[in-house]
């Protein structure tokens, strides 16, 4: 797929947004998500201009604490589920994605999306959502993740951009299930929706 109006002046901008809006740790994150999810696009085809705009503003909400994302979220009428206002951190994600839309001008429901769906997950993502989620996961300064070096190979090397989504996904919930209360049902949905598909 070709890139769309690539605009180069427009990444930059975001770019140098991103660094004075963002602590200097998450802006390193988020230029790594942006050229991970750029790779990812080129290996499967979607558009890599859409990529990195969704990579490089994915944490655009992270300077705020939880109480505040359910502040804000409540302030513009975005929908929040009970397990979300318990666990406002999860919110960075949707309300990333209406300052994306609302602050950052970005037009395209594919990125808006990415944004929204990159902490969580859902069943039936889209291939940018899938790029820019598991690129959230892999970038180079992560590190201490487990079978980190096996989903790097799956998601570059292998065929099935859903094989890396569901090995992530499986990771994720080993990690959380020590406490049920922390395990969000869209993830768990998300998880047996794809291991069930490959």
């Amino acid at each position: 797929m070709a890139d769309y109006n690539y605009d180069h002046r427009i990444v930059l901008s975001l770019y140098e947004q991103m660094e004075k809006t963002l602590k200097r740790h998450r802006y390193i994150h988020s230029v790594g998500v942006a050229g991970t999810a750029a790779c990812l696009a080129m290996k499967y085809k979607e558009d890599v201009y859409k990529a990195q705009i969704a990579g490089i503003l994915h944490d655009c909400a992270k300077m705020y604490d939880d109480s505040e994302l359910v502040k804000l979220c409540r302030k513009n009428k975005i929908e929040i589920s009970t397990f979300e206002e318990k666990h406002g951190f999860l919110l960075h994600a949707k309300y990333g994605a209406f300052l994306a839309k609302e602050k950052y001008n970005i037009k395209d429901k594919d990125i808006i999306n990415a944004i929204k769906w990159h902490t969580t997950g859902h069943e039936n993502m889209s291939l940018l959502e899938k790029i820019v989620f598991i690129a959230d996961y892999i970038e180079p300064t992560r590190t201490k993740a487990p079978n980190i070096s096996d989903i790097r190979d799956v998601a570059f090397n292998g065929s099935d951009i859903d094989k890396a989504l569901v090995m992530i996904m499986r990771d994720t919930l080993h990690y959380l299930e020590d406490s049920s209360e922390n395990i969000d049902s869209t993830t768990l949905k998300a998880y047996e929706y794809y291991k069930n598909k490959i």
